[in-house]
Parts: structure tokens; C-alpha cells; sequence
């Protein structure tokens, strides 16, 4: 398909003075498995966020499906999974109740929660194991157990596109496998899926592309590295097309130890 999901060219991102992306170019098209993976610091949520419209660009261009984030209006496409679920003040809200808050974005003002809104919800909870937590307040959930939420919410909207920051992060063996799963359906149903990665696990017979980011650059773009035989040789370096021009202009990417890079 010629359509594009996310196209960037020549992003930039400059955070206090200090480059976080330099003059990166990327596309992502329907269909595809994508996993953004590097090290600690390496830019790679920084990436996904700026995809997104969440942090502005200081320089180079982001498209969402041709639009500027900005002009974007189709955003029940987008399921967004952030790496922590953020728990405020006030009354105490119920996993179903975050968990419906994915389907605002298909919801008009004026339109009560439909039957359609209910199902979607109860498959996102039997989805993550959550069935039987429905009700209790989400702030009494583990740190592993608020991740599904978050997953949850995702896959209630019904998007076209998952984007998830670190999906893994900090979470038990059972919850990763169970995403890998969850993933695994989807993708086979043709969603488009984008991650974040610092370790690929169960995650990694689903994805069809990896893109390793060091230092703010694009250093490979492609079939995913394995840290492990051939690439994780001391000193061996996967280069993404557009390197060498941007290394011509002194800067150092360095080389990569496996795909998480410098340490």
C-alpha cells in the first residue's frame, strides 16, 4: 500500500539546548510490526512521542496518515500505550472505567455508552486477564496489572494503529506473554503496531522490522538485530542508509553491541 501510517523527515528534537533526535527520516506503513529499540537515552521514546505530536519538532517534519499532527482529526486510529498509567487525585476511577476511556475517541457528545461500547470494553478486559477486576478502584492494581489497563484502553478503542512506549518495562513473564499473544492476533487481523523496546523478549517472533536509534540517529533500519551471534561481535555496526551523510557531519553513532548499543 502506498498509504504511510507515520512519515518523518529530517526530525529533530532539542530538549534545554541538548539534541535528543538529530535529522531523522522514518516510515511506517499499515500492516507493519515495528519496534523502536535502543539504549537508556538513546531517543527512542523521545521518537515515538514526537510521532505522535506529543513533543514539537524543532526542526524536519511528522506526517500521522498525511496530516500534521496538528490537523489531525482521525484519532480513534491511534491507540496509544504510554509507559506508565498516570493515577490522579479525586475519586478513585475503576479499571472499566479506564478501560472505557478508550472509547471516547469513537463516541459522539451526545451519544450514551452503546452495547458495542460495553462488548468492546469486556474483550479488552478478557484480553489482558482483568475480567475479574472490572470494578476495583485502579489504584489498588500492581504496577504489572496497570500496564494491562493501559493495554487495555488500547485495544477497547479498536484503532488501526498501537503505538506503545516500553510495553514491557517492569513487568512480569506472564504479562509479557500474554501481550505477545495479544499482539500476535493483532497483527495477524492487519493492525499496524509500533514499540518501544530496550529488550524484545516474547515480543520478538512478531516483528517485522526493527529500527535501532543511538544517540538521537537512525542507525539501522530494517530486518531486527539479534544481540547474539553475528551482531553482538565486538565492534560490529548495523548503519541505517542515511548515516554515513549524517556521520560526514561529526558526529559519532558509535557501534552497536547487539541492537541495545552503548550502555
Amino acid at each position: 500500500m502506498s498509504e504511510t501510517v507515520f512519515a518523518m523527515t529530517g526530525g529533530r528534537v532539542t530538549i534545554d539546548r541538548r539534541p535528543i533526535l538529530r535529522n531523522v527520516d522514518l516510515t511506517v506503513r499499515p500492516g507493519e510490526v515495528v519496534a523502536l529499540m535502543g539504549a537508556n537515552g538513546s531517543g527512542k521514546s523521545t521518537l515515538v512521542r514526537a510521532l505522535l505530536g506529543l513533543i514539537p519538532l524543532s526542526g524536519g517534519e511528522t506526517l500521522l496518515y498525511g496530516s500534521p499532527p496538528a490537523r489531525f482529526r482521525d484519532w480513534w486510529r491511534i491507540g496509544y500505550v504510554p509507559q506508565r498509567l498516570q493515577v490522579g487525585g479525586g475519586v478513585p476511577a475503576t479499571v472499566r472505567e479506564v478501560v472505557g476511556s478508550g472509547r471516547v475517541a469513537r463516541q459522539s457528545r451526545l451519544r450514551r455508552t452503546s452495547a458495542a461500547d460495553r462488548a468492546a470494553v469486556a474483550g479488552a478486559l478478557e484480553a489482558v486477564g482483568l475480567s475479574g477486576r472490572a470494578g476495583d478502584p485502579v489504584q489498588e492494581l500492581s504496577g504489572g496489572q496497570q500496564q494491562r489497563v493501559l493495554i487495555a484502553r488500547a485495544l477497547a478503542g479498536e484503532p488501526d494503529v498501537y503505538v506503545m512506549d516500553e510495553p514491557t518495562a517492569g513487568v512480569d513473564a506472564e504479562t509479557q506473554q500474554l501481550l505477545a499473544d495479544t499482539l500476535a492476533r493483532l497483527a495477524l487481523d492487519g493492525r499496524t503496531i509500533a514499540l518501544v523496546a530496550h529488550e524484545l523478549g516474547p515480543l520478538e517472533p512478531l516483528i517485522t522490522r526493527g529500527v535501532v536509534i543511538s544517540d538521537g540517529l537512525v542507525v539501522h533500519d530494517g530486518r531486527p538485530p539479534q544481540p547474539e551471534g553475528e551482531c553482538a561481535r565486538p565492534g560490529h555496526q548495523h548503519v541505517h542508509p542515511h548515516a554515513p551523510e549524517i556521520l560526514g557531519q561529526g558526529t559519532t553513532a558509535g557501534p552497536l553491541n547487539g541492537w541495545q548499543g552503548e550502555a
